[in-house]
């Protein structure tokens, strides 16, 4: 392939992966705003509602256990189309499920969502990662950073159809025929073919799967999880509980609290979008630790503030410490060895589970020892970020041939 032709293609395969990743944070917030109205039209108690969550949960864990086989069988173009359509069809199954108002049936419907979620998380962030490749520049974050736009997207959607009196059912159906259409486009801009570094992955399921339990004992996979447990678990305990500490901690309003947490989002999203030209200047090492740095720094002046200024201030610092450990994270995975997709399903799988084991942590520490003492572990985790950055160091130059990928009969 000419270079010349090489470049639309290029950027074609970009922007196919940064608009799925954007539906992934459409997707995943599309529920949230809508949960009051479901527990209503059900009749069900919280209990019943965090059970139904906890399904999404579960089945994200799933979908991280299938991508890798999946993608070997499929290839990228069937295998990130295939699990965006897999969404949309749960999707609708939820839908369908409140119509009816079948309980089991939304259960199995979170569930399936969830492991199409899971599903898509790795295969888009190995296709990242060959993008990365192929461009020889950084681009991970921004692409995480259409994830961030999609998540506020899809709230907002939510709670637009909320204030219009659209129902969950028809909601959920509706943003499942969109979504099935943008798979179509999707598809259509991932070249054919696995992708194939420098070391092919094994052919034989058998080696595949002792390669992928391997990945659990290789040291840098794990330090690599360690920074992303620490930076994961300062994202989800902000999600979680930053706005009830700047209310009922700092003594500020709602609205205030509410607008300190959009300070946050904004400032994680912003921070990805302009940080390629940092990483690609100072490596991602030093911005791991320039990042985690400053997150210790947020995280401390929040806790200790007085001020609700000084107090904002940290919020905006807090966000830039979590803002990269994930991207970076998963490139520097799938660069780390053979089988790029079953190394960021070892440390996704970290990952996922610092976001959502991490608020209820902080929850029981803050039982005993209060909201704003529980946060002093966030710091703590902050700095073994720092201290294990050394394990994104690129094991390999930066800069390979473009695309790399193989043609096969799978596309």
């Amino acid at each position: 392939m000419s270079s010349s032709s090489a470049r639309p293609e290029l950027a074609r395969w970009r922007l196919a992966i940064t608009a799925a990743f954007g539906l992934g944070g459409i997707t995943v917030s599309a529920w949230g705003p809508r949960l009051p109205a479901i527990k209503a039209g059900l009749g069900v108690g919280t209990a019943t509602l965090g059970l139904l969550l906890a399904g999404a949960t579960v089945g994200a864990i799933l979908g991280l256990l299938a991508s890798t086989p999946l993608l070997h069988r499929l290839g990228s173009r069937r295998a990130v189309s295939g699990a965006i359509l897999l969404i949309a069809a749960a999707m609708t199954v939820m839908g369908l499920a409140l119509i009816v108002g079948s309980v089991p049936l939304l259960a199995v419907a979170f569930v399936v969502t969830g492991t199409g979620v899971g599903t898509c998380d790795v295969l888009i962030n190995v296709e990242g990662a060959a993008v990365e490749r192929a461009a020889g520049r950084t681009l991970m974050p921004s692409m995480h950073a259409a994830w961030s736009i999609g998540a506020a997207v899809g709230s907002g959607i939510g709670a637009a159809c909320a204030a219009l009196d659209i129902t969950p059912a028809a909601q959920f159906i509706g943003e499942a025929v969109l979504i099935a259409a943008a798979a179509l486009g999707v598809a259509a801009g991932i070249p054919r073919g696995e992708r194939a570094p420098a070391e092919q992955a094994p052919r034989d399921r058998g080696a595949r799967l002792r390669q992928w339990l391997r990945g659990w004992l290789n040291l840098q996979l794990l330090l690599i999880g360690l920074v992303m447990l620490g930076v994961e678990l300062g994202e989800g305990s902000a999600n979680s509980w930053l706005t009830l500490a700047v209310r009922t901690n700092h003594g500020q309003t709602a609205a205030v609290a509410a607008l300190f947490f959009t300070v946050f989002a904004a400032c994680e999203g912003l921070t990805r979008i302009f940080a390629g030209p940092v990483v690609d200047r100072l490596g991602r090492v030093a911005t791991i630790r320039l990042t985690t740095a400053l997150g210790v720094i947020g995280i401390v002046v929040f806790i200790l503030a007085g001020n609700r200024w000084i107090v904002l201030l940290g919020v905006v610092l807090w966000a830039v410490g979590v803002s990269m450990g994930f991207p970076l994270g998963m490139s520097a995975a799938a660069e780390s060895g053979p089988d790029p997709a079953a190394r960021i399903s070892v440390v996704a799988s970290i990952g996922y589970f610092a976001n959502l084991a991490g608020p209820p942590a902080i929850g029981a520490l803050a039982q005993s020892a209060g909201l704003l003492n529980s946060l002093w572990l966030i710091a703590a985790l902050f700095v073994a970020a720092f201290a294990a950055a050394g394990s994104l160091r690129p094991r390999r130059p930066a800069q390979e041939p473009a695309y790399a990928a193989q043609p096969d009969s799978v596309g």
